[in-house]
């Protein structure tokens, strides 16, 4: 009975000692891996922000597709952006080309609203219904505070321009400008500074500077104005005309659109001959056609 006794406790402490074994054996194991996750955790950390990073990017941005129109927002500074709608033909990627650029800029009443806004009128309009358009079409969105005349956003206009000339399959050598109202002062303005940007401008019921005149002179424009506007009277246009054929101008022309008011835009940009005149310019050539309708 003894010797079963004793067999019997030296069984029970072999056991307890085997378990204290493998208790210490798990903490070790435990202690390892904890100084592996403590070693790993600033690679760990890295990959996490990295994938952070890459999602946040993916939700943000909308991606550009061929017969699409998409809102987008171009950051050129610390505290400088521009948001903007990018239109790419329908047939973008089907045909190995370079396309034409059209810079649209919209009047005063598509500032104060959400971005979508500035499908309101003209080409965005178009495309926005599923219109066939073919250029890649660029309209930006001016803020309520300014105006695109300022210093601020003609920067902010030229970044822009240079960013999709250089980010898509763009003819930098055709870059089409127009505008109304607001936009056709813009238009006007961001024409006079930099013409050489621009193979043709269709500024509509806006106005610029006659002593501008000079600079423009090279340049195809195709002017539209109602008879009865008045928000921008049919004079400002009837001035930068006159002025630039007086400077020695012959590729401006000028269609003035009778009894109609300020929204001038619904027919110079339903005008098929539009198309076609814009199709004929380009910065090396300049064969516009010339005189005034």
């Amino acid at each position: 009975m003894v010797n079963c006794y004793f067999n019997r406790e030296e069984g029970l402490r072999r056991a307890r000692m085997k378990c204290f074994a493998l208790s210490a054996s798990s903490l070790r194991l435990d202690m390892i891996r904890l100084r592996k996750i403590h070693f790993m955790r600033p690679f760990l950390n890295l990959l996490l922000l990295a994938s952070v990073t890459f999602c946040s990017g993916s939700l943000a941005g909308a991606e550009a597709a061929p017969g699409q129109q998409v809102e987008l927002t171009l950051k050129l500074g610390e505290d400088q952006s521009i948001p903007y709608l990018l239109y790419l033909p329908k047939d973008y990627e089907a045909k190995p080309r370079k396309w034409p650029v059209m810079l649209f800029l919209h009047g005063r009443g598509e500032s104060d609203g959400p971005l979508s806004l500035v499908k309101k009128w003209g080409p965005p309009r178009a495309v926005g219904r599923g219109d066939s358009f073919p250029y890649i079409l660029v309209s930006p969105q001016c803020p309520r505070v300014e105006s695109w005349g300022q210093p601020k956003q003609q920067t902010l206009l030229l970044g822009l321009l240079d960013h999709v000339v250089k980010s898509y399959k763009t003819d930098p050598d055709r870059v089409y400008l127009t505008g109304l109202s607001m936009g056709g002062y813009g238009s006007w303005r961001l024409a006079a500074d930099h013409p050489e940007k621009f193979a043709a401008v269709v500024p509509v019921c806006g106005g610029g500077k006659p002593d501008d005149a000079m600079k423009l002179r090279s340049l195809p424009i195709w002017v539209f104005h109602g008879t009865e506007d008045r928000a921008v009277p049919l004079q400002r246009s009837v001035e930068m005309v006159d002025a630039i054929k007086a400077a020695g101008g012959t590729k401006i022309r000028l269609t003035t659109l009778e009894h109609v008011g300020h929204n001038s835009w619904e027919s110079a940009f339903a005008t098929p001959e539009l198309y076609e005149w814009l199709d004929r310019q380009s910065s090396s050539g300049k064969k516009g056609e010339v005189g005034s309708k």
